[in-house]
């Protein structure tokens, strides 16, 4: 698996489906597997900008996970968002038959996300909920990241501004640099 971190904007989904559709790996992205969802509970924390239910969410994602098992490689894009979702992936990785090959931090400044989001204009996003989605990211994320890397777990930081084609080159490089995929 490699998992796709950075704020609403950074360009985690755009960048998920390049690599998807380039090497035929499945592109999960926690953000719209919850949308999918039919659990109102979940509807009504996001449309607030909060977290969902961690226990809810590890189940839509072990459902997700389970249902690619075909697949060589899974791309997470969003997830884990809570250190115990991120102890649960890890612990759960020899279930799923998976292993967690590289985490890519998509490294983009707050000023550039808010004009990045007011672009897209998504319904969920406002000018509230996308101070409350940094203000969970900032303090979430670093946590994670030190508990991955605590397990062993390769992490890059990509430089997340420019052209989607800079940035997927980026990314490409980060990917070959942990030998996910060969040059």
């Amino acid at each position: 698996m490699v998992l796709f971190f950075g704020p609403a904007g950074a360009g985690k989904s755009v960048q998920g489906q390049i690599l998807a559709a380039r090497h035929g790996w499945r592109w999960l992205s926690s953000g719209q597997l919850l949308r999918d969802s039919k659990d109102p509970e979940i509807h009504e924390m996001m449309r607030q900008g909060k977290l969902a239910v961690p226990d809810k969410v590890n189940q839509i994602i072990a459902e997700a996970i389970n249902r690619a098992e075909s697949i060589d490689t899974l791309i997470l894009d969003g997830f884990p968002r809570l250190l115990e979702q991120a102890q649960w992936l890890v612990e759960s990785q020899e279930k799923h038959s998976r292993s967690i090959q590289l985490v890519v931090v998509l490294d983009v400044p707050k000023e550039e996300v808010v004009k990045r989001l007011a672009i897209r204009g998504r319904a969920d996003d406002t000018e509230s909920v996308i101070a409350e989605r940094l203000a969970i990211y900032e303090s979430e994320m670093q946590p994670i990241l030190d508990y991955l890397v605590s397990k062993d777990i390769k992490v890059a930081h990509v430089d997340g501004v420019g052209t989607v084609g800079e940035v997927h080159d980026r990314v490409e490089a980060a990917l070959v640099a942990a030998d996910v995929v060969s040059s």
